[in-house]
C-alpha cells in the first residue's frame, strides 16, 4: 500500500484539543498522508500549537472570513492530493493502526466509502460503538452510525468528494447524497478512533441535533412529511441506543 491519504481537518479555536488530534496522525503505523488543517479565522492560540509540529506532510491553511465547518472542509478538498480521503476533527482522535487497517479493507474489497467503529470517550467507561457491514440510504437515514472521523473515500471510485454546504450536519447530508447516488457505505467493526464529546457542541446538543436532522430531512432531502416522520422515528430510537444505552 503506497496511496496517499489526505485527511481534512477543520478548525475554529481549538488549542485544547488539536494537539492530541495531530498527534494521533503522526503516530499512525501507515506513514504516507498528508494532514490539511483548515483554520475558520481562530481567535486563540490554534495556529501557534499546529505550527509546534514540524511535519512537511501537515499543512495549514487559514481562511480570510469566517464561513464555518463546511466550507473550511472543502477549501482542504479542492487542495487535496491524496486517492483517499479521511475525515477528523479538531477534537477526536485515531488509534495507530486506524490508517492501515481501513486502507487494507477498502483495498482488498475494492470499496468506495467505507467507515468504521470507534469509541466515545467518557469518565468512567468508554462507549464503543458497532457499525453494520454495509449501510445504503434509507438505513443510514433511521440512525447516526456513521463517525465522520471514521470516513474515508476513494475518489477513483466516489469521484470528487464536496461537502454539502449547509450551517448544521453537512457531513451527515454529504454521505447521505454519495448514498442516495447509489453508492453503500462499507462498514469495518472494529473501534480504530476516540470521539470527543465536547461541552457547547452542536454534536453533544441532542435536540439540536434531532431538530437539524429534521431540518435537513424536509429541506435539504426533500422528502415527504410521511417519509420524514418514518426516518426520524428510527433515527430518534437509534440515537438513544448509541449515547444512553
Amino acid at each position: 500500500m503506497d496511496d496517499l491519504v489526505s485527511i481534512i481537518t477543520p478548525v475554529y479555536n481549538s488549542e485544547k484539543y488539536i494537539a492530541d488530534t495531530v498527534k494521533s496522525v503522526v503516530a499512525q503505523t501507515y506513514s504516507k498522508w498528508e494532514l490539511l488543517i483548515v483554520d475558520d479565522c481562530s481567535t486563540d492560540n490554534t495556529r501557534e500549537v499546529v505550527n509546534d509540529f514540524k511535519d512537511q506532510r501537515i499543512k495549514y491553511l487559514k481562511l480570510n472570513i469566517n464561513s464555518g465547518a463546511a466550507a473550511a472542509r472543502n477549501e482542504a478538498l479542492q487542495r487535496a492530493k491524496g486517492k483517499y480521503i479521511a475525515f477528523l476533527d479538531a477534537d477526536d482522535m485515531w488509534k495507530p493502526n486506524k490508517l492501515e487497517k481501513q486502507l487494507k479493507f477498502m483495498i482488498e474489497n475494492k470499496i468506495g466509502f467505507s467507515f468504521t467503529g470507534y469509541e466515545i470517550l467518557r469518565e468512567k467507561e468508554n462507549k464503543v460503538i458497532k457499525v453494520p457491514s454495509t449501510l445504503n440510504y434509507s438505513q443510514f437515514m433511521k440512525n447516526t452510525i456513521i463517525g465522520t472521523l471514521t470516513v474515508m473515500i476513494n475518489t477513483e471510485l466516489v469521484g470528487e468528494v464536496r461537502l454539502v454546504n449547509v450551517k448544521k450536519d453537512h457531513d451527515s447530508m454529504t454521505w447521505a447524497k454519495l448514498l442516495r447516488d447509489g453508492h453503500l457505505a462499507y462498514g469495518l467493526n472494529e473501534s480504530l478512533a476516540y470521539y470527543r464529546k465536547v461541552v457547547g457542541s452542536i454534536s453533544n446538543d441532542k435536540f439540536k441535533a434531532a431538530k437539524n436532522h429534521w431540518n435537513n430531512c424536509r429541506n435539504i432531502e426533500k422528502l415527504s412529511l410521511l417519509r420524514c416522520i418514518y426516518f426520524f422515528f428510527f433515527y430518534g430510537i437509534n440515537a438513544v441506543k448509541k449515547h444512553y444505552l
